[in-house]
């Protein structure tokens, strides 16, 4: 599968390493190569790398309110994660989730809101399936560029992220602007008694089940279905692949659909079960943090649910490291970054055609 750097020239596997082994170790030991980074730069600004890491791992699972907080923030992050694994698997490396994101969130918002008095509960899942059409469309459009017109995904993607960003201001600033919305321009808000409430016996919304659903079914479509069979064998080799007959430009548009479809959820959700009306709140990032967490997952659906968890714990603790360390709450973002940045690198050390 194609879904990340080629190795550098002269890179060698360890002796004595299998490739089995070495689809395990290169990732824990880019984590940990990663958090080493980080532990340097802390010392760098003057911190006690230890106290930090402490701190970290207090604000995002040592409470009931820490893992609440943290599973409320892996709920999108599963499924921005997945908007990057879906079309990896047919060898896309697709950076616009926040853009999905975006236009996901708006959509649900003009649809939800309107029907809410004739369908009631029917609203949302209107507002979601909305989201997911939003963000299917928006990431087909990179998918055909791709298929059609051989521009680089990765760069399209990103644009359109752009775009949709620009897209979403607009439209929250101007056409569907709640007139009561003074200070921060929002949409018609859903009324707090209609949104999608939580899970019972937690506080986190019904959205981290659905990642965790949606993660399972791409698990299983991916490695039991022939279809997905067919998006794997175009992502590894799609001269072989239009050879035998496969449809490579249609499946480039269809995992990539899939994947944008997944990143729309995720902004659905964020509007009808978290804000209640698009705003600026729902361009949290998660789109881009999302990126990482398919990296750090190798592209595996069912990997994608606890490195979401483990991305949201960190992303949890950054205020307790601002009030307890006096440290900036972007300290988390350059961890982020760092481990990123570790994940590419350790690529290098996979053998090939296993990546």
């Amino acid at each position: 599968m194609a879904s990340s750097p080629a190795a550098l020239p002269g890179a060698r596997r360890p002796a004595g390493l299998s490739p089995a082994m070495l689809r395990w170790l290169v990732p824990i030991g880019s984590i940990v190569a990663g958090l080493l980074a980080f532990g340097v730069f802390v010392l760098a600004i003057g911190r006690n790398p230890i106290e930090v890491y402490a701190t970290i791992v207090e604000g995002g699972f040592s409470s009931a309110f820490s893992w609440n907080n943290t599973l409320l923030r892996a709920a999108p992050l599963i499924l921005t994660g997945l908007a990057v694994a879906i079309p990896a698997q047919a060898g896309l490396v697709m950076i616009g989730g926040e853009g999905a994101l975006a236009i996901g969130a708006l959509v649900a918002s003009a649809v939800a809101v309107p029907l809410l008095p004739s369908l009631g509960a029917g609203a949302l899942l209107a507002g979601a399936a909305a989201g997911m059409a939003g963000g299917a469309a928006w990431f087909a459009l990179a998918g055909w560029f791709r298929a059609h017109r051989g521009l680089n995904e990765t760069i399209s993607s990103l644009l359109l992220s752009y775009i949709a960003i620009a897209v979403f201001n607009h439209v929250v600033e101007g056409p569907l602007r709640d007139p009561a919305s003074l200070n921060k321009p929002s949409t018609f808000p859903l009324p707090e008694s209609a949104m999608l409430g939580p899970i019972p016996g937690l506080d986190v919304h019904w959205g981290l089940a659905i990642g965790v659903a949606a993660c399972v079914l791409a698990q299983l479509a991916l490695s039991r279905s022939t279809q997905g069979f067919a998006l794997r064998v175009a992502g590894g080799n799609p001269r072989a692949a239009l050879l035998v007959g496969l449809p490579v430009g249609g499946l480039i548009v269809a995992a990539c659909a899939l994947g944008g479809a997944a990143a729309g959820l995720a902004g659905a959700i964020e509007t009808i079960a978290v804000h209640g009306a698009a705003n600026a709140s729902v361009l949290a990032g998660y789109g881009t943090t999302g990126i990482l967490v398919g990296f750090m997952a190798r592209q595996q659906p069912l990997a994608i649910v606890p490195v979401a968890i483990l991305m949201g714990g960190i992303s949890a603790a950054g205020s307790l490291l601002q009030r307890r360390l006096d440290l900036p709450d972007a300290t988390t973002m350059v961890l982020q970054g760092l481990l990123f940045v570790a994940i590419l690198a350790g690529d290098a050390f996979l053998p090939k055609g296993r990546r």
